[in-house]
C-alpha cells in the first residue's frame, strides 16, 4: 500500500505490473487483447484489477495508443511511459501482485530476476528460457497468444496466490551467490 501511495496509485485494486522498455517483441499488444478479452468475460466485475504498465516505449507508441482506443480498456490501465529510475524500481515491484511478460520472444528477461527479488509471482509466456527461470511454483507459464494470457490471468486471480509467494523465497536461492 505505501508503494501504491507512493506512485500515486489508488488502494483497493490489484496490480499486474509489464515492466520495462516496450518493445514488440515483449507483445504488449497481445496484453492488450487479453485485457480486451477479460473484459468481455466480465473479469473485471469480479476482480478489481488493474493493469501498470511502466515503461518507455522504444518505438512508435501510436499504434499502442490506437489499440488501447479500438479495444476500449483505458479504464483498466495505468501507463507511465517513460524511463523508470533505478531509485523507482522497488516501488513498482513492491505495488506488484504479479508480474507480466506476454513475450512473442525472448532469450531471457531483467525483469524475472526483479520478481524475484521483490518476492513477485509472474506469469510469463512460453518462450525461450522464461518457463526454465519460472517453475508453475512461483507463476504461471502461458502461451504467446491472448486467450491464454487471459486464460492465466484469471486463473492466478481465481487462485490464493500466497503459494507462489512462499514458492519464491525456496525457488530464488538458486540465483543468489
Amino acid at each position: 500500500e505505501e508503494a501504491k501511495r507512493h506512485l500515486g496509485i489508488a488502494s483497493g485494486n490489484k496490480l499486474v505490473l509489464f515492466f520495462g522498455f516496450i518493445r514488440k517483441y515483449k507483445g504488449l499488444d497481445l496484453l492488450f487483447d487479453a485485457i480486451a478479452l477479460l473484459k468481455k468475460q466480465g473479469f473485471f466485475d469480479r476482480h478489481p484489477v488493474r493493469f501498470l504498465i511502466a515503461g518507455e516505449f522504444y518505438e512508435d507508441a501510436l499504434p499502442y495508443l490506437q489499440q488501447i482506443e479500438r479495444l476500449a480498456i483505458s479504464d483498466y490501465l495505468i501507463l507511465r511511459q517513460e524511463f523508470i529510475p533505478d531509485s523507482e524500481v522497488k516501488y513498482y515491484l513492491s505495488a506488484a501482485d504479479c508480474v507480466i511478460q506476454p513475450y512473442r520472444s525472448a532469450t531471457q528477461s531483467g525483469v524475472t530476476p526483479l520478481a524475484y527479488h521483490f518476492n513477485v509471482p509472474m506469469i510469463v509466456t512460453r518462450v525461450g528460457g522464461l518457463p526454465a527461470l519460472v517453475p508453475a511454483q512461483v507463476g504461471r507459464i502461458a502461451e504467446p497468444h491472448a486467450e491464454s494470457l487471459a486464460e492465466h490471468i484469471t486463473a492466478f486471480f481465481n487462485s490464493d496466490a500466497s503459494h507462489y509467494r512462499e514458492a519464491i523465497q525456496e525457488e530464488k536461492k538458486k540465483y543468489s551467490w
